[in-house]
């Protein structure tokens, strides 16, 4: 194409990239999200009525962590192999079902192991897509379409929690209590989309009947000079894992991850109590508006990040500010405990975005696919140990309050540890990589 530079030929499909297949994943991500956290909806009627006890939740909650991590790195290799499309949709229709099957649990045994069998339904699902977008954006992209991508959290409480609060307020229709109408219709939903994934979804560029020869071309070209620019770690999917700038990345994602899911599971019980209320329709409704504030903070931030090339001591800002939000929250006010939950939401989501353009500074190809697995099934163990830290602080200290310090500790750890990495060269600013490439 006469008259246009490989670069804007780049940007070109780039585009279309990101207005073809990311609003499609953002849809997948709020399913997602929505089938794993939505038992935070469910908390009091479920348990009233199963017997579960405030022990069980809680393991249940977090061992779904487990299944999760045990099969995430397997599950991305495989989806090296057989492309993503296949693969997703394989993902999406699975959990989709194992969620469905939570409406028929009535004791602690299966609910604890249909927590596992999710958790290994779902593993693999956020690093295949992180490495799939390696695929399709540069790194200077990179930031900025993952946060539209992390969207997906944000979005599935803003809608997904009046619409689990709904479907809880539905009980005995049909003889059905209201939380299994939740569980039923989320996860049948999901399993729909897995569907429709496989026949929408491209593996890679060249097989995009939307892009041109020339927008293929340039885009393959700059995808090549990239990871050829860069300091890679050459080595098998197994091996990359030992890698120390694997396992700090790890470390630091566990943190993020504790202090995301020390809201993300108790964050309907949090607003109640602030309320004087049970979660339902009205706390549901209110329970939204910490993510209303998280959407704009996970699009805005992350295009800073890219604007400003600043990685690692911005996410540790954004961290480090939802910690101290989770301190804050432990008040009797309810506008500031909202407030406050505001910023814990908006620095547990805008921060993550930036974190997953570290790992494709050093990882390509199936050591990319093994290594961001990695690094996110440890950091999901988080996930785990959040709700278990939780309980475990309040009764250790007898006090209501002590499990929200707890979890703000761990952002504040996480803060340190990305602070920690401009100068181990992990987090440093994207111009001072550029140079340091050059150089």
């Amino acid at each position: 194409m006469a008259g246009i530079t490989r670069t804007e030929l780049t940007n070109q499909a780039m585009d279309k990239a990101k207005n073809k297949l990311v609003p499609f994943i953002l849809v997948m991500y709020i399913f997602a999200f929505l089938d794993r956290a939505n038992i935070g909806f469910a908390k009091q009627a479920f348990q009233l009525d199963t017997g579960v006890s405030d022990a069980a939740f809680a393991l249940g909650a977090g061992i779904f962590f487990i299944g999760y991590a045990v099969f995430e790195v397997p599950s991305n290799i495989i989806m090296h192999h057989v492309g993503a499309r296949a693969w997703l949709a394989r993902i999406m229709v699975t959990w989709g079902l194992v969620s469905a099957g939570f409406a028929w649990v009535s004791t602690e045994t299966q609910f604890l192991g249909l927590r596992v069998l999710l958790g290994i339904a779902e593993a693999g699902f956020m690093p295949a897509i992180v490495y799939y977008f390696t695929t399709w954006f540069t790194e200077r992209r990179r930031s900025s379409v993952m946060g539209l991508f992390w969207l997906g959290p944000p979005l599935a409480f803003i809608f997904g929690s009046p619409l689990s609060g709904i479907l809880l307020d539905m009980n005995g229709v049909l003889g059905f209590k209201g939380w299994q109408w939740m569980f039923l219709v989320e996860g049948i939903l999901a399993a729909a989309m897995g569907v429709w994934a496989y026949w929408y979804l491209v593996d890679k560029p060249q097989d995009a009947k939307w892009l041109s020869d020339d927008e293929k071309k340039a885009l393959l070209t700059e995808l090549e000079e990239e990871n050829a620019a860069k300091p890679q770690v050459k080595v098998g999917p197994l091996k990359v894992l030992g890698n120390p700038k694997v396992l700090f990345l790890a470390a630091i994602c566990f943190m993020i991850q504790v202090s995301n899911y020390g809201l993300n599971f108790y964050l309907p019980t949090h607003v109640a109590g602030l309320l004087g209320k049970k979660v339902g329709l009205e706390v549901g409704l209110i329970s939204a508006i910490p993510w209303i504030c998280a959407l704009a903070a996970t699009v805005l931030l992350p295009r800073y990040s890219d604007k400003t090339g600043s990685r690692g001591v911005l996410a540790a800002i954004i961290i480090g500010a939802a910690g101290a939000g989770f301190i804050v929250s432990a008040t009797g006010s309810p506008l500031l405990g909202i407030l406050s939950l505001c910023v814990v939401a908006c620095g547990n989501l805008a921060c993550q975005p930036i974190f997953w353009t570290l790992p494709s500074r050093f990882l390509s190809g199936v050591a990319a696919a093994s290594g961001i697995a990695f690094i996110n099934s440890v950091g999901n163990l988080g996930g785990f140990l959040a709700p278990n830290l939780r309980v475990w602080a309040e009764q250790a200290f007898h006090n209501p309050y002590a499990g929200l310090y707890a979890i703000a500790v761990s952002g504040f750890i996480g803060a340190i540890l990305l602070l920690i990495s401009v100068p181990l060269g992990i987090g440093q600013n994207l111009k001072e990589t550029s140079k340091s490439a050059n150089s």
